[in-house]
């Protein structure tokens, strides 16, 4: 893709997940900086021996199961964390570590990312309205765009997987935040897992890896900061 100064699409979705690996929080506007979206994945359940809970293992990360039954939002600059049961804990009260600890069955506390980022791969994860209808269609069945934990989907009338096309590109979303797409996100187990009211679903991940080497949408880095809205125009240039 190559036509300068096209409209790819707008703005369907903004995600953000305070926690990483955990659910989080839809949201109409968002501010970007140089790390993504503000406060996006910032935090993350580490356990006695450093490692950050995750849906894989890793030299960083612990699988952790569950994690999907949790969720977390900011109020202000402070992550607060539900529980299954509805419960809601402040991310600054050192109650929400006990909790965490009692309900997962070992050691672990809500840690603030330091030196090294929590992400698994990039700043901003990217999918499309045109990618969904194609996995859908072939699946037989309707995939909700949460399984892929994306900050961004953007509604495209493009056919196929819009955003591999995309990469090496860079994008203007809404009037000053632009994007350098740099590379597909490889996917993992937690594609498959529950959420909500998503079902278990083992075919998802075994479609990407059979006929999408094992990727699905795309990453991105930020090289224009700004604000990002719902409905917001993606431009490429």
């Amino acid at each position: 893709m190559d036509n300068k100064n096209q409209i790819v699409g707008k703005v369907k979705e903004i995600r953000r997940f305070p926690v990483k690996s955990i659910l989080g929080e839809l949201l109409q506007t968002v501010s970007i900086d140089k790390r993504g979206l503000v406060g996006d994945r910032l935090w993350a359940i580490k356990n006695m021996n450093g490692k950050f809970g995750s849906g894989k293992t890793t030299r960083r990360f612990q699988q952790m199961d569950g994690l999907f039954n949790y969720k977390a939002r900011y109020e202000d600059t402070t992550p607060i964390i539900t529980m299954p049961d509805g419960t809601d804990y402040r991310g600054d009260d050192n109650a929400v570590n006990e909790k965490l600890s009692e309900r997962l069955g070992y050691q672990v506390t809500l840690a603030r990312e330091e030196s090294i980022s929590h992400f698994d791969e990039g700043p901003i994860s990217i999918i499309t309205t045109s990618a969904l209808r194609k996995v859908s269609q072939e699946l037989g069945e309707a995939v909700d765009p949460r399984r892929f934990r994306a900050n961004l989907l953007i509604d495209t009338d493009s056919t196929g997987c819009l955003e591999d096309h995309l990469v090496n590109q860079l994008i203007l979303v809404g009037p000053s935040v632009i994007l350098r797409v740099v590379a597909p996100l490889q996917r993992c187990i937690m594609v498959n897992n529950s959420q909500e009211e998503l079902k278990q679903d083992t075919r998802l991940l075994r479609y990407l890896v059979n006929n999408h080497e094992s990727t699905f949408g795309v990453w991105a880095k930020v090289e224009s900061f700004g604000k990002i809205n719902i409905d917001d125009k993606i431009i490429l240039v």
